[in-house]
């Protein structure tokens, strides 16, 4: 069962309307009896971390998704805000507590916003390492992103796709079974799909 983790804010029928474009049946669910039976998570999200964070713990699905993704090795994908949400810490309005699943902190891009728009939105490229699990096989990985924020790892071994945009960012993460993406794969058109299924298929 591939359950859609609902935060309140994120885009949840996006993700699923992709997911069933692929053939594939999800549940779009805020029980954390869901993700016990879950066999692929996936967390969307686009807004704010604190409020994301606040959502998830009023829900009581921040120990449920922990224990899902680091005891039972569950695959885990968390897409643009939900990416940023695997960071020890988030600096969006103040400093917030993330999942921890992913050590290192969400900041805002270190850009000159008087010569580069942010947030950052619309169509770029991404350059995935070459044992990427998630960008096997997509031969042009580009994809639409929209945000402001982005998650530095401390380990720089979990990074598997940069993007440039006034600086360089992380913009996929692959650690064992937890994979995170800044950019919208539901907004992405072919390689979008393509990275869902790779992700699936896991």
């Amino acid at each position: 069962m591939i359950v859609i983790v609902d935060s309140q804010i994120g885009n949840t029928g996006s993700v699923a309307n992709a997911l069933s474009a692929l053939g594939k049946e999800s549940i779009v669910s805020s029980n954390p009896d869901d993700i016990k039976l879950a066999s692929h998570i996936i967390l969307p999200g686009v807004g704010s971390f604190g409020v994301a964070m606040q959502n998830l713990k009023t829900a009581g699905l921040i120990e449920p998704l922990r224990r899902a993704v680091t005891e039972e090795k569950k695959p885990f994908l968390g897409i643009c805000l939900g990416m940023q949400l695997l960071a020890t810490r988030g600096e969006e309005g103040g400093t917030h507590e993330g999942l921890g699943l992913i050590p290192g902190i969400t900041r805002r891009f270190n850009v000159d916003e008087s010569k580069l728009r942010v947030p950052h939105i619309g169509w770029n490229d991404v350059v995935p390492v070459a044992n990427s699990r998630l960008c096997k096989g997509i031969k042009n990985p580009i994809f639409y992103f929209v945000h402001s924020y982005n998650l530095v790892p401390k380990d720089e071994s979990v990074i598997a796709g940069t993007t440039d945009y006034g600086e360089q960012f992380v913009s996929i993460i692959e650690k064992e079974n937890i994979f995170g993406v800044q950019f919208h794969p539901e907004k992405s058109q072919h390689a979008g799909l393509a990275l869902l299924e790779n992700f699936l298929r896991i």
